[in-house]
């Protein structure tokens, strides 16, 4: 007697099975092919195996009362993507692109922390560094749950959408977020986030040493750091870990897609 077949996992990396079946073929998705100018090549890359990693767009280092600013440093920069994400977002969610917000939040104990990180953030020990209250809310700074590690309200993040907290500057280094991305069939990636020569920088070299396809996307990314910090990442992207573009050209790529799906 024929019985029904039950999935088990997450599609595309999904198995069907039942007492006598175990069918694991991992049926493919439904391919999105469109063609993206970068500032180097014509890409011709699949929206069904994409995904955008939306970096440190929270509080602490985005708004006026959050970390950076406590500490002196203008962080109008850093709200630059606020804008460009607001209009991509929908864009990728109708089709399905899976939104990432990998957010600097540690651990309450601070166990995974080594001195070297803390020093990054108090160099001095007498200063406002990780877990410490906030001078204008108490929030304790890039701890997981709290204010000061949640995405800025201008960002509204949506029930489909993952959170990965992260503990270094890399989003991939102590956290699911490989695990996730390869099972949801995931090997093109978008970049956007704050700061770009910094935790987008970083990310986007292990992804790409992890050997995922790395996009760039600059109006959508910022720094709170000198000019030729922003030149050089760009230039180190395009020369050695992807490709450069910007939103409005996605969105002009997926909509061309869009127009001849009707």
């Amino acid at each position: 007697m024929n019985q029904s077949l039950h999935i088990l996992g997450t599609p595309p990396n999904a198995w069907q099975v039942n007492a006598e079946i175990a069918d694991i073929t991992r049926p493919p998705l439904e391919s999105k092919v469109i063609t993206l100018p970068t500032e180097t090549k014509l890409l011709r890359l699949d929206l069904a195996k994409a995904a955008l990693l939306v970096i440190d767009m929270q509080n602490d280092f985005c708004h006026p009362d959050g970390w950076l600013a406590s500490i002196g440093v203008d962080v109008s920069p850093a709200r630059s993507p606020i804008a460009p994400l607001q209009n991509l977002l929908p864009l990728l969610r109708s089709q399905n692109v899976p939104i990432l917000w990998v957010n600097w939040g540690n651990r309450p104990d601070l166990l995974n922390i080594s001195a070297g990180i803390h020093h990054v953030y108090n160099p001095t020990g007498e200063g406002v560094g990780l877990g410490d209250p906030l001078p204008k809310n108490n929030a304790p700074v890039l701890m997981a749950g709290s204010w000061a590690a949640a995405v800025i309200d201008e960002l509204s993040q949506k029930p489909e959408d993952i959170c990965i907290d992260k503990y270094r500057m890399s989003g991939f280094w102590d956290t699911p977020l490989d695990s996730i991305l390869k099972n949801l069939g995931k090997t093109t990636l978008f970049f956007a986030g704050v700061n770009i020569d910094q935790c987008v920088m970083a990310t986007l070299q292990d992804a790409n040493f992890l050997s995922y396809d790395c996009i760039l996307l600059q109006d959508c990314s910022a720094t709170t750091s000198p000019e030729y910090c922003l030149q050089a990442t760009l230039y180190n992207v395009k020369q050695c870990f992807g490709f450069v573009t910007d939103s409005q050209t996605l969105q002009k790529s997926m909509r061309g897609m869009m127009n001849d799906e009707k």
